[in-house]
């Protein structure tokens, strides 16, 4: 039995704020939602600063989830309403846990000339939906799993490294650069989702061939099959190519993901929207806190007007979202 590969490609999206910059979004999609417990992958550059303005995304709120900033090139300042101020780098990853309600700047520093790299979120289960919100920085050691390839784990555990970083679900998030032509095989449980998100150059993942930008994505083995499908292997074309490999145990359980918040009922969101809004003239902080010392047009992102329809759960086993109440999301 050999895996079957779903492809999800790209679509060019404007990350919010006064200077949006585009982005290529591959999750969530109309054909899948969730990769294990992530939900949102935007992946973007390598981008001239000079030429595009880089980076400058105005506070905004999140809930029910939690971001995960990687790059590849180049420097963004954090800013959250925890007090938090750090620098994403490259090899770098900073995890966000917005829980019960937290909100956040994100700003290319005057040193970057090049901007290159992935912005995920991660659905929070229910029963963790509601945690205090938390920031959570770590340098990954770089790992040598197979000849020609290198890697760092930046969430979860694989090859024997482990990251610190808290999540509520089981997930794993590996940058892997392979040499050309070098290969190596994914050891994840055979119960977990697999995506490969193509950065650059060119791949065959299980057999399947992805183009940059692209996300290739092999479900959980079923359980009651006779055999094992076998290993999930990448294999890099002749030029060399780096994947970023997004995993976890499949995510049971719908949500309402609109704009930047993530909750399990229409009535949830319209909440926390609201509660956004009601700080709009900056007097009053609310549930989501208020950042301190962002410096850029715009003092914050106020939320989109709701559709004029009721938002609609989404779920890999469920019913996808309703194409009319699938604002983008922000950041």
């Amino acid at each position: 039995m050999e895996h079957v590969v779903q492809v999800l490609g790209p679509r060019e999206v404007p990350l919010g704020g006064p200077r949006a910059m585009t982005v290529r979004r591959t999750l969530p999609a109309r054909e899948r939602s969730f990769v294990g417990a992530w939900c949102f992958a935007d992946h973007y550059g390598p981008d001239d600063v000079a030429a595009t303005g880089g980076m400058d995304v105005a506070p905004h709120p999140h809930c029910g989830l939690a971001t995960v900033s990687w790059l590849f090139s180049g420097e963004v300042e954090h800013r959250d309403s925890l007090g938090t101020t750090a620098l994403v780098r490259p090899g770098e990853v900073n995890l966000m846990t917005a829980g019960r309600g937290i909100s956040h700047s994100e700003v290319s520093t005057s040193a970057t000339t090049v901007l290159h790299g992935a912005q995920l979120w991660v659905a929070l289960p229910e029963a963790a939906a509601g945690v205090e919100p938390r920031f959570e920085h770590h340098v990954p050691e770089v790992l040598r799993p197979a000849e020609g390839v290198t890697a760092q784990v930046f969430v979860g555990s694989l090859w024997g490294a482990a990251s610190p970083v808290r999540t509520e679900s089981p997930l794993l998030g590996v940058e892997v650069v392979l040499d050309g032509g070098a290969e190596v095989g994914l050891p994840v449980p055979d119960d977990w989702e697999v995506g490969v998100l193509v950065d650059d150059g060119g791949v065959t993942f299980c057999g399947q061939a992805l183009e940059r930008a692209e996300l290739g994505v092999v479900d959980a083995a079923d359980p009651a099959a006779a055999s094992s499908p076998g290993p999930r292997v990448v294999r890099a074309g002749s030029d060399g190519a780096r994947v970023l490999v997004l995993a976890g145990k499949p995510f049971g359980e719908e949500i309402v993901m609109w704009w930047n918040f993530v909750g399990r009922s229409h009535d949830e969101v319209v909440a926390a929207r609201e509660a956004w809004e009601s700080g709009a003239d900056g007097e009053e902080a609310g549930p989501f806190g208020r950042v301190d010392g962002y410096s850029g047009e715009t003092p914050r992102i106020p939320a989109p007007a709701l559709p004029g329809v009721r938002l609609r759960s989404r779920g890999n086993r469920g019913r996808p979202g309703h194409p009319e109440a699938e604002a983008p999301a922000m950041s």
